[in-house]
């Protein structure tokens, strides 16, 4: 067995909070919380923009598929509901073969590994439209803590699994907040503050701040 990664226990270490909360999150990690949008809504919705966006999504797989080699989408495990894994699809935005490794490796605007196509579609969030995808199949919903992978569960700590107690999401609380400069142990205390509270209005008022911020150029943090 090999020794943990001393960055990413750092990386994982969580801020100050309620040790009364965090231990009862860690006694039931997926315990029931409060409902947001309902999935039906949620999987037409999916369905309707796939549709919308069929043209664009394909005009951009095929400028993935011209820009360099390998597949136009992009097939990695990750952790969904109560840390059961599935598939998710992405637009490929690096060079064949960049795959993590082990606690996963930051993506960065100047990463040499993302292709010319690849940095306009994640500057644009295109490359999470094939997410819409797993909404319909139910692995994932529009929003929810984004989901993460495999050997990142060795780090979590106790209260942190709280975040698979729902669905992972295209977009979540973390995205539309924290940004890319926060630690993962920051950015779970959002998901775990978002699994607490959501409900239906603040679905929507996360949806209603993704697309002002795709808009408008800023562009999500993909997590």
């Amino acid at each position: 067995m090999s020794a943990p990664d001393p960055e990413a226990v750092a990386a994982f270490a969580p801020p100050p909070g309620d040790e009364e909360l965090r231990a009862r999150e860690a006694r039931e990690p997926f315990a029931p919380g409060p409902a947001g949008l309902p999935q039906l809504v949620e999987a037409l919705a999916a369905g309707l923009v796939l549709l919308v966006l069929s043209p664009l999504l394909i005009a951009a797989m095929i400028a993935v598929r011209i820009d360099s080699r390998g597949p136009a989408i992009y097939r990695q495990r990750r952790i969904g509901l109560r840390e059961d894994q599935f598939e998710m699809l992405k637009l490929r935005t690096m060079a064949t073969g960049s795959d993590p490794v082990g606690a996963g490796t930051a993506v960065g605007d100047a990463d040499p590994r993302v292709t010319r196509v690849g940095a306009v579609l994640r500057r644009t969030s295109l490359d999470e439209v094939p997410n819409l995808v797993n909404v319909l199949r139910g692995e994932m919903a529009l929003v929810g803590p984004r989901p993460t992978i495999p050997a990142h569960l060795p780090y979590l700590h106790p209260h942190q699994h709280r975040r698979h107690a729902v669905r992972p999401g295209i977009t979540g609380w973390a995205q539309v907040n924290g940004r890319i400069g926060i630690s993962w142990g920051e950015r779970i205390e959002l998901d775990n503050w978002y699994v607490e509270n959501r409900t239906p209005i603040l679905d929507l008022r996360i949806l209603a701040r993704t697309v002002i911020g795709v808009v408008s150029g800023r562009g999500l943090d993909p997590g």
